[in-house]
């Protein structure tokens, strides 16, 4: 569900800096995304180990989705992970006319939820309190001004458009009773394209978990969930965090490993989806306060956390927060580690994560 257009990606040449513990980068646009180092460490050649590794994988949400499992039999075939997948779509996609999402957007009042939508609706809304309105599902009428929605732009509104559109933007102009989802003007609309994709990854982990699949990784459109170990070999699973190479024919470069027995890490940054107007970018990732986009140091955010959901949700707010705000408030929030890619002042690149999240690398 979340835009997936890339940036120039360069390779990079990093120079440690000792004393702040980060790394230094010539180059000012790095895209980031998760695939299971499956040649990382090498496998045993152990016949006597039970479990094969199984692969599934396709295309859903507007991206591609890949999952890896190991068992004695293909427990999961592909197409009950499509049908899955299509019933999360018919509930939650805003491209999709007769999902309940569109539905409740073209609604006067509110309609009734189905179990997705009342799921990411419910946390969406915890997410928006804990973060004092950072995050917030009613910004769809400024990314449909911005351009970032169903109609693409290539320039900025003005003040008075801004000020329109914010008079529907608030989660406290949403409420829910029982299933139903309900709102005090009908221009107001919701985007969960900054969630969504993370409870796809739980959903279908639920569902490898239901068929008694206890080792595998879930990937949807570079968001991912891991628990246990990967077949033969009984080998902890490498994630790695990478820079593409600035085309199809380089090889890839790897930014950073990491080791994950079990949890989710998603990613958030400005350099999928944007324009530029004279020489500033655009980015689609908003301010619902202020009905601009946010503009501040970072370029994106890595956050683990022990569901996808929790990482997804979060990690578009911590890029609006900047990078002193959010490691203030991930301090109050043990439950999340992450990891920044930011400009410094001189306009160097640099790179910093929390404690917690460099114990995985």
């Amino acid at each position: 569900m979340k835009f997936l257009k890339k940036s120039s990606s360069f390779k990079i040449k990093d120079i440690f800096d000792a004393k702040e513990g980060s790394h230094v980068r010539s180059k000012h646009r790095v895209l980031l995304f998760f695939f299971l180092l499956m040649s990382v460490s090498s496998f045993k050649n152990d016949t006597a180990d039970p479990l094969s590794a199984f692969y599934i994988s396709g295309y859903a949400q507007g991206t591609t989705y890949h999952i890896t499992f190991f068992a004695r039999d293909s427990l999961v075939v592909k197409r009950q992970i499509d049908s899955l997948l299509d019933k999360i779509d018919s509930s939650l996609s805003i491209y999709k006319p007769y999902s309940i999402i569109s539905r409740f957007n073209n609604a006067a009042e509110g309609i009734q939820m189905d179990e997705h939508m009342n799921k990411v609706v419910r946390r969406s809304l915890e997410i928006y309190k804990a973060t004092e309105g950072i995050s917030d599902i009613t910004i769809l009428p400024l990314m449909d001004l911005w351009g970032f929605g169903q109609q693409h732009t290539s320039t900025a509104p003005d003040s008075l458009k801004v000020r329109s559109a914010m008079a529907c933007v608030g989660s406290g102009k949403i409420h829910i009773r029982d299933n139903w989802l309900l709102k005090d003007k009908p221009c107001v609309k919701i985007d969960v394209n900054g969630i969504a994709q993370g409870y796809t990854v739980d959903v279908v982990a639920g569902f490898l978990e239901s068929n008694d699949i206890t080792n595998y990784l879930v990937e949807v459109g570079g968001e991912l969930r891991v628990k246990g170990k990967k077949y033969p070999g009984g080998t902890i699973m490498h994630i790695g965090i990478e820079a593409p190479a600035q085309n199809s024919f380089d090889a890839p470069v790897i930014e950073k490993i990491v080791h994950v027995g079990h949890g989710a890490i998603t990613t958030s940054g400005n350099y999928r989806k944007y324009y530029e107007i004279n020489g500033r970018k655009i980015s689609h990732l908003m301010d619902p306060r202020t009905g601009y986009p946010f503009q501040n140091e970072l370029i994106s955010v890595t956050v683990y956390a022990n569901d996808a959901i929790t990482a997804d949700g979060y990690d578009n707010a911590l890029m609006g927060m900047g990078l002193q705000k959010s490691f203030a408030f991930l301090q109050q929030h043990p439950e999340l580690q992450a990891y920044f890619i930011y400009h410094r002042s001189g306009g160097e690149i640099a790179d910093t994560a929390t404690a917690g999240f460099y114990k995985l690398m």
